[in-house]
């Protein structure tokens, strides 16, 4: 069942950030983010009530406000940014 809160979660391992990305458009990195939380949160039947309960408030954020910084997780293929941007 699609989240009604998150639209897609990305992780990079190296860096270890958890980027949500809301239905809203919005789009925020969580720092330090164990990946046993992210695989958690994957297979979670409620992404939005993951985040709550085991993300947010425990882990530092960054609202990504520019859509052309997304670099290593960016969505959008390269032919629609200016159709979104």
């Amino acid at each position: 069942m699609p989240s009604s809160v998150v639209a897609t979660i990305r992780y990079d391992a190296p860096t270890s950030t958890l980027r949500v990305i809301y239905v809203t458009g919005l789009v925020y990195d969580y720092k330090n983010v164990p990946e046993e939380i992210y695989t958690a949160m994957k297979t979670s039947f409620s992404k939005g009530s993951f985040l709550n309960q085991y993300i947010k408030g425990k882990y530092e954020f960054e609202k990504i406000k520019d859509l052309s910084d997304l670099n290593l997780f960016c969505l959008i293929p390269a032919f629609l940014k200016d159709f979104y941007l």
